[in-house]
């Protein structure tokens, strides 16, 4: 592989403390994340010590107040910190995402009381949280969910199993929307759900494609009692607390599937540079110029789209249309960079010693987590063409 360095990224940051905090994690994935991805996710291995150092440095609760052990830095900058850790490795840029996406339930629609008790833990105390709303049959439909609270005094006691969780099985609490009610979206309660509570247990790892490093498993709630305290939010607003945790989660999913495309522009252009074929650099080629110049445009479109979201979620403004496009635009960007980064290293590009096809795998997942790519045209379409007449 090429000895060349990657160019940095250029990137418009507010202040000098967020320019020291992308410094920060520029550096922390440098020394401790990148030398060992690709050695670590062939063996499908989970850097808990990686998630202790990003909890010690403050960088796990970023999004959220600082009187609660987070970072109250904007989304603008946690976003470009994300994409920075998944050009790293994206186990632990997604990672980062579905913690922050655990915790957007208590963070913002918890009781004071909640969340002086268990949100400093979360945010800054080492925990890693995962995000339960899916289930083997309610997938883009996640209205139907069967996953069953009932009441018992001032216990819950929940039932049902939920699928695709990340984090699933080593996660210390899990963030649960449960049905409470009757069938559809006003029917659902999120929960805060420990670990080790009696009942909660994880299956097997799935054997997937590529992010092999990040455990994805079913959870299995078998009569798992909670208290009432635990229960987040008014009964049967648990949906449209999952609906808004997703806007923002979308958002870091786009700034992952950026750092990973960014990361394959770079091993792309750092081996056309020192590969030579008929006496010249294959950089030469217009052939392969003009698809590095696309590469690197798609990537820039795709940081500026989400970057835009995130400035009107720091305003207070509505952004679900915006999140939805950049959830589609960056993980499709994501998935063709990957492709033409392998195409451009050629037979090389198709061998595990060198990362393009890694990052081609893990690209593909980004355009399914936290709604499809189908999911968000119809989201974006209802925004601009109205809803669907039924």
């Amino acid at each position: 592989m090429s000895d060349r360095d990657p160019q940095p990224v250029e990137r418009q940051l507010p202040t000098e403390e967020a320019r020291d905090l992308l410094a920060l994690v520029r550096e922390i994935a440098q020394r401790e994340i990148a030398p060992k991805a690709a050695e670590e996710e062939d063996a499908a291995r989970f850097p808990r010590e990686v998630f202790t150092l990003l909890s010690e440095a403050g960088l796990l609760g970023l999004p959220y107040d600082s009187e609660y052990g987070g970072g109250d830095q904007p989304y603008e900058v946690y976003l470009q910190v994300l994409e920075e850790l998944a050009a790293a490795r994206l186990t632990v840029g997604l990672g980062v995402s579905v913690h922050t996406l655990a915790s957007y339930a208590l963070a913002t629609h918890g009781t004071k009381q909640q969340q002086v008790e268990h949100l400093p833990a979360m945010l800054g105390g080492g925990l890693l949280g995962a995000y339960c709303l899916s289930e083997p049959a309610s997938g883009s439909d996640a209205a139907s969910l069967r996953t069953r609270a009932v009441r018992d005094g001032d216990s819950w006691v929940l039932g049902g199993t939920k699928a695709w969780i990340t984090h699933g099985g080593i996660a210390d609490f899990y963030t649960v929307m449960a049905r409470t009610g009757a069938d559809g979206p006003r029917g659902i309660t999120a929960f805060l759900v420990p670990a080790d509570a009696e009942g909660l247990s994880a299956a097997v790892p799935e054997k997937k494609m590529g992010l092999k490093g990040s455990p994805t498993a079913q959870v299995h709630l078998d009569g798992v009692r909670v208290s009432d305290d635990r229960r987040i939010g008014e009964e049967g607003q648990g949906f449209s607390i999952a609906l808004s945790a997703l806007d923002s989660g979308r958002l870091g999913i786009a700034a992952c599937a950026i750092g990973v495309a960014q990361a394959a522009l770079d091993a792309a252009v750092g081996y056309a540079t020192e590969r030579r074929q008929f006496g010249h650099p294959i950089a030469d080629f217009q052939g392969l110029r003009f698809m590095i110049a696309d590469m690197a445009t798609q990537i820039e479109a795709g940081r500026a789209l989400y970057l835009a979201a995130a400035r009107l979620r720091d305003a207070g403004l509505p952004f679900a249309k915006q999140a939805a496009m950049a959830k589609l635009h960056c993980t499709d960007t994501a998935m063709r960079v990957t492709t033409d980064a392998v195409q451009i290293l050629g037979g090389y590009g198709y061998t595990a010693d060198f990362p393009a096809e890694r990052y081609m795998r893990e690209a593909k997942v980004l355009q399914i987590v936290e709604g499809t790519n189908q999911i968000q045209r119809m989201v974006i379409a209802r925004h601009v063409a109205g809803p669907e007449a039924r």
